[in-house]
């Protein structure tokens, strides 16, 4: 093979040839080395909590997390970091970020004990000091709303639209009506929040 190159190349050839390969293997090449900074928009306030509610309820109230008498029926006052029992989940996003947050339940509370559950959110404002209501929203984007989120209807679910450079406390709000049985046997019911953070509604 070298004999063929020789002949075909001849010495200068070859020499030309050997020069292109070191010119080729010194060429100078850079670098540039990213670091990934996964950061965290949601944080999830209160994972259990207990509510007591009676037979021949009609339209009552209650709140996750909540407190007062009944358990569950009155709102928390400030939320803060430090107590996750005063909030449900929270949302902060930068300036180029915003988040919908999908709420659904786990599985749809039983409709032959429950006439109504009627899921809606509320967000804390700090000038008022008060909870008020969130819009909610059918889908992560769309100007589409909803009243509320039907627990009786398996799958159905509703979102919250977070915009960008915004931090909010959020809190769920029940509307029950348990008038259908007098069984007193505990039930579990279990909310799930799902972040998903995107450029735009």
């Amino acid at each position: 093979m070298l004999r063929k190159l020789r002949a075909v190349l001849g010495v200068k050839g070859l020499l030309c040839l050997a020069s292109l390969i070191v010119v080729a293997l010194a060429l100078v090449s850079y670098t540039a080395t990213v670091t990934i900074i996964p950061a965290t928009q949601f944080t999830i306030g209160a994972t259990t909590a207990t509510w007591t509610i009676y037979v021949n309820d009609l339209d009552q109230l209650r709140y996750l997390p909540g407190t007062g008498t009944p358990a569950g029926s009155q709102q928390p006052g400030p939320p803060s970091d430090s107590n996750p029992n005063t909030f449900a989940f929270k949302v902060v996003t930068d300036s180029d970020r915003v988040c919908a947050v999908n709420i659904t339940l786990t599985s749809a509370v039983d409709g032959s004990k429950f006439s109504k559950f009627e899921i809606r959110v509320m967000w804390w404002n700090s000038t008022a000091s008060a909870w008020q209501d969130e819009t909610l929203y059918a889908g992560p984007t769309g100007s589409t709303t909803k009243s509320f989120i039907n627990g009786l209807t398996p799958g159905d679910h509703g979102y919250v639209h977070h915009a960008a450079s915004l931090t909010r406390y959020y809190l769920i709000k029940v509307t029950y009506s348990y008038d259908l049985v007098d069984a007193t046997t505990s039930i579990t019911v279990t909310f799930q929040y799902t972040p998903l953070p995107q450029a735009s509604f």
